[in-house]
């Protein structure tokens, strides 16, 4: 196992959405910046805003603005007075709106739950309470409602140096301060294990707040132990096969479960994201799996689950990362169903896994791989959605045809698919049958020549115009020869958000065409190179987008990731985006988090009368504690949020935010 506890070590664990893998991409393959460059090096870009260029002409005339988004081309979408940026130990919510803690780390989930005791924390104890480190949310409505349903959520990873009491000390190294962290028992690993995973939960609006059902029928907890079937073309494989599981059809839980979906016939979607970090020990350099592992960054051993459980030290258990990396669905409907890691979506970093009902009934899923230099897919079902026989859509995930994009200089995007046999995806090139390619997707995708992005992260389709939104959140391993017109920074600090439509308004097409909706950072930085609109505040402009979300209204909402002290001087936050008429690319700040969160989800209630949003990791200072001043570890924490009790840590939670006195948000 990687020995990283060392005197002058950092949080680890913290690192791994910001080290993302070792820039593993081998290829030549073009990045997105050089296609971007390419294309717009011949043209400049309107002052302060991007044009509305030829891109809107391609729309299907069935992709119709909604009434309550009309006023774009008058102006902004968004009635809200905004939020000033900044950063401090709280939340903070634009005025007019109420910004209410819904569900913390450690709340109590069913009637029997133990309440939260941070010094007596157990495995049992915590797969009964809400998990760590909330990141996505979906709502699945009971009986049709918007005011009563289940919430979803995902809990991506933990931060022991947050979690427990004890395991961290910071001592002077040479002058400088430096931080001592102590391994964790057996028992830490196991309510590390316990807080991963993710919460269904009942919840109810009652009064206009909402509230969790604690006796709800549906609760339930899913954790890196929970039992899983493996299903679709690579289920009981042999590079799936291991000593505990022979059959390569059953796997022991789920891994770092960031952004996901809920899909249009109600069941939950967990996307397995930075697996690398969980696998500790060494391969042989001939071993059948070295290239395979050495392409997702696999061991990382940022944790130390090896130390105590076999199956996550590849010297013991060469197979069992190739069980991890996959989409996960969870009928949600039946607390003692097993969840299924459905293999025809491809296996890599899964960001979110967002859906949308095609004209002709099949259903396309937009996915995301987060790594520097990665890729774009989507996911395209053979059968169609009955929306009258929730059972005739259980197994729909197992069978369709996932494709990666290559994006060109004229502003025209293919989608390529993945499939054994074709173009370059042969036994000449190592693969023996379809199953091959989804265990080893990035290197299909490799090999059939796709675009690499600067860290693609959610990719929210909307039905109300047709267009598809793909946040790339950063790239600092850009070299200072990539510099260009659309990238005119060594290390993409602040990365760019990319406007698809399909040709033909057509989901599942092949082919579409693309452009740049918004290059992020300060505008007011010549350098940098942002092209928010004009009427864009010096608090509305931000970096590092993340998720997003589309209300039921059509407007886009961007998250970020990695604001602060040195970065932007600002936290992360949710900004409401323009995408329409003559407002398009101007941004307002709506929420942002207290100091070293992560503004994670969004989601809006099917009324729009709810935005719900995941603080993620507060607190947490990560590599970069110097900026914050001094490191943030549980006895010294730079803010106690949400609770603000000597005796509580820090605790990721889900906030609800409503408009005082009802209505709306932002309308």
């Amino acid at each position: 196992m990687t020995d990283h506890r060392s005197p002058d070590a950092r949080f680890r664990t913290s690192l791994l959405e910001e080290n993302d893998g070792p820039a593993t991409n081998p290829t030549d393959n073009r990045t997105m910046g050089e296609i971007i460059a390419s294309r717009f090096s011949r043209r400049g870009f309107l002052k302060g805003s991007l044009a509305v260029s030829a891109i809107a002409a391609t729309v299907s005339p069935l992709a119709l603005v909604s009434a309550d988004n009309a006023r774009a081309a008058e102006g902004s979408a968004f009635s809200f007075d905004e939020l000033e940026a900044g950063i401090d130990d709280k939340h903070h919510v634009a005025p007019g709106y109420d910004a209410d803690v819904l569900l913390r780390w450690g709340d109590p989930l069913f009637a029997d739950s133990p309440e939260f005791d941070p010094t007596k924390q157990s495995a049992e104890a915590q797969l009964k309470q809400f998990g760590y480190n909330n990141d996505y949310i979906g709502y699945i409505p009971i009986d049709g409602s918007a005011e009563h349903g289940l919430l979803v959520v995902n809990h991506e990873y933990t931060n022991s140096h947050l979690m427990f009491p004890g395991i961290v000390k910071v001592v002077d190294k040479d002058g400088k301060k430096a931080l001592e962290v102590a391994p964790l028992s057996k028992e830490q690993v196991d309510v590390e294990m316990a807080a991963h995973g993710g919460t269904i939960v009942e919840i109810r609006k009652d009064g206009g707040k909402w509230q969790v059902v604690r006796d709800g029928k549906l609760n339930r907890r899913i954790s890196s132990n929970t039992e899983m079937a493996l299903s679709g073309p690579a289920a009981g494989h042999d590079r799936l096969k291991t000593s505990a599981d022979p059959s390569g059809t059953k796997v022991i839980g789920t891994l770092n479960n960031c952004a996901g979906g809920v899909t249009p016939w109600g069941t939950y979607v967990m996307a397995e994201e930075n697996i690398h970090g969980y696998f500790s020990g060494e391969l042989p350099a001939d071993h059948k799996e070295a290239t395979n592992y050495k392409r997702l960054g696999i061991p990382e051993g940022a944790y130390e689950w090896g130390a105590h459980y076999d199956r996550f030290d590849l010297a013991k258990e060469p197979n069992e990362a190739n069980r991890f990396g996959w989409i996960v669905e969870v009928d949600v409907n039946d607390p003692t169903s097993t969840p299924r890691k459905r293999t025809a979506m491809g296996r890599f970093k899964h960001e979110g896994a967002e859906s949308i009902v095609a004209k002709d009934g099949r259903v396309v899923f937009y996915l995301g791989d987060d790594e520097r230099f990665d890729y774009v897919y989507k996911f395209v079902t053979k059968g169609t959605f009955n929306p009258n026989d929730r059972a005739a859509n259980m197994n729909l995930l197992d069978d369709g045809t996932l494709h990666v994009a290559k994006f060109a200089e004229d502003g025209s995007v293919e989608w390529l698919p993945i499939v054994f046999g074709q173009g370059p995806l042969t036994a000449e090139n190592g693969f023996a049958d379809q199953a091959d390619v989804l265990i080893e997707t990035r290197r299909a995708a490799d090999l059939l020549g796709a675009t690499k992005m600067d860290r693609p992260e959610d990719i929210q389709p909307n039905a109300g115009n047709g267009k598809v939104y793909v946040m790339l959140t950063n790239n600092s391993k850009r070299k200072a020869e990539q510099v260009d017109a659309a990238n005119p920074r060594a290390e993409n600090a602040f990365g760019h958000i990319i406007e698809i439509v399909e040709d033909g308004g057509d989901f599942t097409a092949t082919k579409g065409k693309w452009e740049v909706l918004l290059k992020c950072g300060d505008p007011s930085v010549a350098e940098v190179g942002a092209t928010f609109s004009t009427a864009t505040t010096a608090n509305g402009w931000f970096g590092m987008p993340d998720n997003c979300a589309v209300d039921s209204a059509g407007r886009l909402w961007v998250a970020t990731d990695g604001q602060g002290p040195k970065a932007t001087g600002r936290t992360d936050g949710l900004w409401a985006v323009d995408t329409e008429g003559s407002a398009r690319a101007t941004s307002k700040l709506f929420f942002r988090v207290p100091i070293g969160a992560e503004m994670c989800g969004p989601l809006f209630a099917p009324d729009d009368q709810t935005a719900f949003v995941a603080v993620q990791h507060p607190g947490d200072g990560g590599e970069d504690w110097e900026a914050f001043g001094r490191p943030s570890y549980y006895e010294d924490l730079s803010t106690r949020w949400p609770d603000f009790k000597p005796d509580m840590p820090v605790r990721p939670s889900v906030v609800a935010i409503t408009k005082q006195g009802g209505g709306k948000i932002a309308i």
